[in-house]
C-alpha cells in the first residue's frame, strides 16, 4: 500500500508577539506626548537657584525678544493681550498664566504684562530656567 506524505511547506508568521510590541510603543508615545508642552515658542529664560514645576492647567504667555506677545503660539498684539487673555481664560480664573519672557528683556517690559494680571486678579508665574 503506498501512502503519500504531504510535502508541501506551508509559511507562517508568528504574529503572537506584535500585539505586545504595538502595546509597549502606544504606552512610550503616552509617555512622550505628556512630557512634550506644544504651546511654547523657545526662547532663552532668566535663570534662577531653584525651579519649580506645576501639573496645572496653565495658559503660556510668552513675548519674543523683538516685543512679539504670544498666547499659546498666537500672535497678539499688546493692545489685544488683555481681552485676548481673559477670552482665553473663559470662566475658570483659578488658572495660571506662565509668563516666558527673556532675560534680557527690560523690567518695564514684565511690569506692563503683570499689571495686566493684577488689574484683572489672575495669578501669573515667571517660567525661569536651572542654572
Amino acid at each position: 500500500m503506498g501512502l503519500k506524505r504531504n510535502r508541501k511547506f506551508h509559511a507562517e508568521v508568528a504574529t503572537s508577539s506584535l500585539s505586545d510590541i504595538m502595546f509597549f510603543l502606544l504606552l512610550f508615545f503616552l509617555i512622550i506626548s505628556t512630557l512634550a508642552n506644544p504651546n511654547v515658542i523657545k526662547m532663552t529664560l532668566p535663570k534662577t537657584q531653584q525651579n519649580d514645576k506645576t501639573n496645572k492647567q496653565h495658559i503660556t504667555l510668552s513675548v519674543s525678544e523683538d516685543k512679539n506677545y504670544f498666547i499659546d503660539k498666537q500672535n497678539v498684539s499688546f493692545e489685544e493681550l488683555e481681552a485676548s487673555l481673559l477670552a482665553k481664560m473663559g470662566d475658570a480664573k483659578d488658572q495660571t498664566v506662565i509668563v516666558r519672557i527673556p532675560y534680557n528683556l527690560q523690567v518695564q517690559d514684565l511690569v506692563d504684562l503683570l499689571q495686566i494680571g493684577v488689574k484683572n486678579n489672575l495669578k501669573f508665574v515667571i517660567a525661569t530656567d536651572k542654572k
